[in-house]
């Protein structure tokens, strides 16, 4: 978080400490992340072979629940699409099933047109505090490696992760994966179309500063607490037709600085969206293994979905250890 206390003496300032209260659940938890039983439903087994068209075409042979099923297998341990083929063969023929699997073709050609299962969150008991930011994913290759040793231009790069998560659970509530060149703002409705609870704060950085942000934002909830630093230049504009409440965070500023202002908004909230983009890079990986575009924006997909399932087994409960009062002997 910028604009810290005492940043000029920091490095004096010990760090704090926190303890886990819950120390046997979360281990048990992290246990089951990497548990490779699986569950195969009645109603899996019925919906594993796709319904058959009635239009004019080729009649595809698998459905999107086997699509999903294989590549969610394959990115939770790391592998490639044969890989993957091969991993849930094995697992079928030994839990004894005489189900087809997705050849590794199949899953190349289907990933780019899959479409997300929307799973049913359970309803929150007050309105959602969603923290919004976003971060880049490199493009699988070695184009910088190329471009920096042999000074060959490569039209590989990066993309851009947007997600919107829930401060209380932490769970990735929606996401977007869009160009390098797109900005942060521009994605911020596609990200409240996705969440159909009541927003009670929405906490985002600099870069969502602007009427439009909470126009869009209130659009949404109309009686949200919308949290962003404005600019070091920013000014009041009483006529606007976007709410006070930029004007309120402005003058909060000018008269008691935006260090008091980030203590009195609860602004350090935001880091919680920083955790989350970080567990991502950490458990799915920080570069997108897909070539095609729309394959890419289906592995975040599946990589999200992946994040909130394993969130599921176990979540840590820490809390902040007292300093101690005692004179050091």
């Amino acid at each position: 978080m910028p604009h810290k206390h005492n940043a000029a003496r920091r490095h004096h300032i010990g760090k704090l400490k926190f303890k886990v209260t819950n120390w046997a659940e979360y281990e048990a938890g992290l246990r089951r992340r990497g548990s490779l039983t699986l569950w195969v439903t009645p109603e899996a087994l019925v919906g594993w072979a796709a319904p058959r068209r009635k239009t004019r075409g080729g009649q595809p042979l698998y459905s999107d629940l086997a699509i999903e099923s294989t590549l969610m297998l394959g990115m939770v341990f790391g592998l490639r699409l044969r890989q993957s083929e091969g991993l849930l063969s094995s697992v079928l023929a030994l839990m004894g099933l005489d189900l087809p699997v997705p050849d590794h073709t199949t899953l190349s050609r289907r990933a780019r047109t899959w479409v997300p299962t929307v799973e049913q969150r359970a309803a929150p008991n007050a309105p959602l505090h969603v923290l919004v930011d976003s971060t880049g994913l490199k493009v699988y290759g070695a184009g910088q490696w190329l471009e920096e040793k042999h000074g060959a231009k490569s039209r590989r790069g990066w993309r851009k992760l947007h997600l919107a998560v829930d401060a209380d659970s932490g769970e990735i509530i929606a996401h977007s994966l869009t160009e390098k060149e797109t900005s942060d703002a521009s994605q911020l409705e596609p990200l409240l179309d996705q969440i159909d609870d009541e927003i009670g704060q929405f906490t985002a950085d600099g870069a969502y500063d602007g009427y439009p942000t909470y126009n869009a934002v209130l659009r949404h909830s109309t009686g949200a607490r919308v949290v962003i630093p404005p600019r070091s230049n920013a000014v009041e504009r009483p006529n606007a037709q976007a709410s006070c409440q930029r004007d309120d965070h402005i003058a909060s500023m000018q008269i008691d600085g935006r260090l008091k202002w980030q203590a009195s908004t609860g602004y350090g909230k935001r880091a919680l969206v920083e955790t989350a983009m970080g567990r991502y890079k950490g458990v799915i990986g920080p570069r997108l293994r897909a070539r095609s575009f729309r394959a890419q924006q289906t592995e975040a997909a599946i990589g999200v979905a992946i994040l909130n399932r394993m969130l599921t087994c176990g979540r840590p409960k820490s809390v902040r250890c007292q300093a101690s009062t005692g004179a050091a002997k």
